[in-house]
């Protein structure tokens, strides 16, 4: 969003931090925090979702699912769109949107409304983040960015950790639907802030949106996900739909990449990833995420339908995974300024997976002080892993490459988590209707299952520990690819005068 530069605001280039930029951080930390939030606080409400909708897991997960493509969709158009309508009118516009979609979601009256209405959420948190992370950058200037980074980073850690515990209690003490509607009054507050504090940029058009790439990218993305969850949901290529619908959405994607590498300003410059280095990184950070958001929709159910535990107390029982993460991220981010990427990756990865095979373990008669030190192991590789993955790809680039480069990477990561929660729903739903086939019979919804469970327990304990084992290693198999593709992150300290990994700018 190079718009801005021209124009930083006054004092920007001193050290001091004042009222006015703690200000423009606190505005920016409101929209930013509620996109968020909106990736965690759902999870826990899925079990009420499928009862009230009377759908199976394999439906219910678009829920999640389209609300993470929705957000890789529009994550490359927010440097043109700064560019073309300024950056205060787009973040405005974008918590306006994303409010619309929270307000309808709260009102859906089926399961095809929810997942469209998320989806519309979803396109408006895609563009909330980038415009923030501008107007915050731009604001403080270099000198400053790393501490007003540091102070809005923190708040923004605690997602993971406030999200399952505010859904959990909205859930069981409201309704499912107050997990939309609660987005309502802090958005209003963020729109009524940034009118108010943000100053008014004037648009300056300094490029073309690329409209071929987005055409290509954004359908193909969708088609793509939603056929391999198709394929995986009728267990193999048997149905000649399903291949036809991920073989389009190959085809697409396919079509992008070509596009992309023979275009002078592509929507996302896949030439960058060419590079060994940045590749690995990339590809390290994708299949991460892909684990990671299996983990963040498998656990609440765990807790849920195989311990009959309240939502409220699933999340809380997640708590301790972001903690961990929190407690590691900072201490990561110094170690890898000093010693590189790679060694920090690998050990975070490691903690990872020793945690999830640990979760491959748990039985219904695990004690729960036993699954909240698993998780905050896993925590602890989550923490270690995320930020010095993207500082990796961003340390051998070019100043003029990072921003390019930082919008693939956040659009990767975002796909990643959609393939992961497709496939971990499909594959747990596979386990248990082979387990547990009176459920499957009911439709497979997650309260039917949660019924037959309770009501034998003995017996069908047994039975859902090993739905839940089973496929608790298909991240652990992730996590350990992961691994092979971290060994060719590049070894040795960052370059110096890398932009901030976090900092979508385009």
């Amino acid at each position: 969003m190079d718009s801005m530069n021209e124009e930083p605001l006054p004092g920007a280039a001193g050290d001091h931090i004042d009222s006015g930029l703690l200000r423009i951080a606190g505005v920016v930390l409101l929209g930013s925090f509620m996109s968020i939030l909106d990736t965690t606080i759902v999870n826990v409400a899925l079990k009420s979702l499928s009862k009230d909708f009377s759908s199976s897991l394999a439906t219910i997960q678009w829920v999640s699912t389209g609300y993470m493509l929705a957000l890789a969709t529009v994550i490359p158009l927010s440097g043109w769109a700064a560019d073309r309508f300024g950056t205060k009118r787009l973040y405005i516009a974008a918590i306006t949107l994303f409010l619309a979609g929270s307000a309808l979601a709260a009102a859906a009256w089926s399961i095809n409304t929810l997942i469209l209405f998320r989806v519309l959420q979803g396109l408006g948190g895609g563009m909330i983040m980038p415009a923030g992370m501008t107007i915050l950058s731009q604001a403080a200037g270099p000198r400053r960015m790393g501490r007003v980074m540091g102070m809005v980073g923190v708040p923004m850690l605690m997602g993971p950790i406030i999200g399952p515990i505010l859904g959990g209690w909205l859930v069981d003490d409201a309704s499912w639907r107050w997990i939309f509607l609660v987005n309502v009054p802090v958005g209003c507050v963020a729109i009524l802030a940034a009118a108010r504090i943000l100053r008014t940029d004037e648009p300056k058009p300094q490029h073309a949106l690329d409209w071929t790439g987005f055409a290509l990218l954004s359908p193909g993305l969708a088609i793509f996900v939603y056929g391999l969850a198709k394929i995986a949901s009728d267990g193999g290529f048997n149905s000649a739909s399903s291949v036809a619908t991920f073989l389009i959405g190959l085809a697409l994607l396919a079509g992008f990449v070509f596009h992309s590498r023979s275009n002078d300003a592509p929507l996302i410059d896949i030439r960058l990833f060419a590079r060994r280095n940045v590749g690995a990184a990339a590809m390290t950070s994708f299949m991460f995420s892909t684990a990671f958001a299996s983990i963040s929709l498998l656990m609440p159910l765990y807790f849920q339908v195989a311990r009959d535990q309240s939502a409220l107390h699933a999340g809380s029982l997640l708590a301790a995974q972001g903690i961990g993460a929190v407690l590691t991220m900072p201490i990561a981010s110094r170690l890898t300024d000093k010693i590189g990427p790679t060694k920090i990756v690998l050990t975070g990865l490691l903690m990872f997976a020793i945690g999830l095979f640990g979760l491959t373990q748990i039985k219904s008669t695990t004690s729960f002080p036993y699954i909240e030190t698993i998780l905050f192991i896993t925590g602890m590789g989550m923490g270690s892993t995320m930020m010095p993955a993207m500082s990796a790809a961003m340390s051998t680039l070019r100043r003029h490459e990072v921003a390019r480069a930082t919008s693939g990477l956040n659009v990767l990561q975002r796909v990643g988590g959609s393939i992961g929660t497709a496939l971990i729903a499909v594959a747990l739903t596979h386990q248990l209707a082979h387990l547990m086939p009176g459920a499957a019979n009911n439709g497979g919804g997650l309260a039917a299952i949660s019924s037959i469970a309770a009501h034998g327990q003995g017996m069908m304990a047994p039975i859902v520990d090993a739905a839940f084992g089973q496929t608790f290693r298909w991240p652990l198999a992730i996590v350990l690819l992961a691994m092979i593709t971290a060994f060719f992150i590049p070894r040795g300290r960052p370059a110096v005068g890398a932009s901030p990994p976090h900092v979508m700018t385009e």
